[in-house]
């Protein structure tokens, strides 16, 4: 009988799906958008996963991610891992020597400084949007121009244009007027990618000590012009893995697999693929029961509920 493991990734841009056997090959990989609802994305992801494999085949599931709390509810998940671990653990697996690992999301970016394997240090950005994918989307979408088409774009800047990237405001208004004052589209461009990179790395990258070999992965790595400007700041290669857009979902099953193969997990509690075809929906309340006012949420698989979390005393939690 095969074990196979299915890690994945939910976001608020893109939900990731890796089916990863035995030997550590991925069988299927997917990368769907989200699109503002996270259930609707994991049972279509399951769905698709379903076509390769079924339940009887699987090892082990596990979610990371922003809704990894979620994803691991309603998919009953063995192990629900944050993205740090997850992103080091894939970067590690195909780049033993990694020293740091670049990701940059949708919504959110974070450096992970790793040492003889090991993470040792990192930083999350989730706050401002001008270090992240949706700063490329919203001025892609203002430029009339898919962001598919972004990096070749800018590879082919003949001049440096400075856009102002310490915020999302400053850095659209800066993109305006370089536009009236006659700028080529490729040059703004290449000046947006600069822009990101110098945020990130004032912000999320501030005070790390950076070192080759470096990763670069997320969505975002996809991007071959944001790729020579990190180059051409750090001064180092910037390596962009197999499965770069994909690296946080993979990670938990190179995770799934060490806790099978120790034992840790003997048979998984994974609800199997007919999830796709369950009725699932969450909601949310306030607790009047102290102080706090804990905004508790509810997830009802078929109007039963299957759990409840976000109560500091354990509450509702624990029932």
């Amino acid at each position: 009988m095969k074990k196979l493991y299915l890690g994945i990734d939910v976001g608020s841009i893109s939900t990731n799906f890796v089916l990863m056997d035995d030997n550590k090959q991925v069988v299927k990989d997917l990368y769907l958008r989200t699109s503002g609802n996270p259930i609707q994305a994991v049972k279509e992801g399951l769905k698709e996963i379903s076509s390769v494999c079924e339940d009887r085949d699987m090892a082990g599931c596990g979610a990371t991610g922003s809704a990894r709390k979620l994803t691991g509810v309603i998919t009953g998940a063995d192990l629900v891992k944050n993205e740090i671990t997850a992103h080091g653990t894939a970067a590690v697996h195909f780049i033993p020597e990694v020293k740091t690992v670049l990701e940059i999301g949708g919504q959110d970016s974070k450096i992970i400084i790793i040492r003889d394997g090991h993470a040792v240090d990192f930083a999350m950005n989730s706050v401002c949007a001008a270090g992240t994918g949706a700063f490329l989307d919203a001025q892609a979408t203002r430029l009339k121009i898919p962001i598919e088409k972004f990096g070749s774009l800018a590879l082919k800047s003949k001049n440096n244009v400075n856009i102002a990237g310490r915020c999302t405001v400053f850095a659209e208004s800066d993109m305006i007027h370089k536009q009236q004052t006659g700028h080529s589209e490729e040059d703004i461009i290449n000046g947006l990618c600069n822009s990101l990179v110098r945020n990130y790395l004032n912000n999320v990258g501030k005070g790390k000590d950076i070192q080759p070999p470096i990763v670069f992965q997320g969505g975002v790595s996809e991007n071959v012009g944001l790729v020579k400007a990190f180059e051409r700041t750090l001064g180092h290669k910037i390596i962009v893995p197999k499965y770069n857009k994909v690296m946080g979902a993979f990670g938990v099953c190179l995770l799934l697999k060490d806790l099978v193969d120790r034992e840790e997990i003997k048979k998984t509690t994974f609800r199997g693929f007919k999830t796709a075809d369950l009725d699932i929906k969450t909601t949310s309340f306030e607790c009047k029961g102290c102080p706090n006012h804990c905004e508790v949420v509810e997830a009802r698989i078929n109007g039963k509920v299957i759990s409840r979390w976000g109560d500091r005393c354990g509450k509702w939690s624990n029932q």
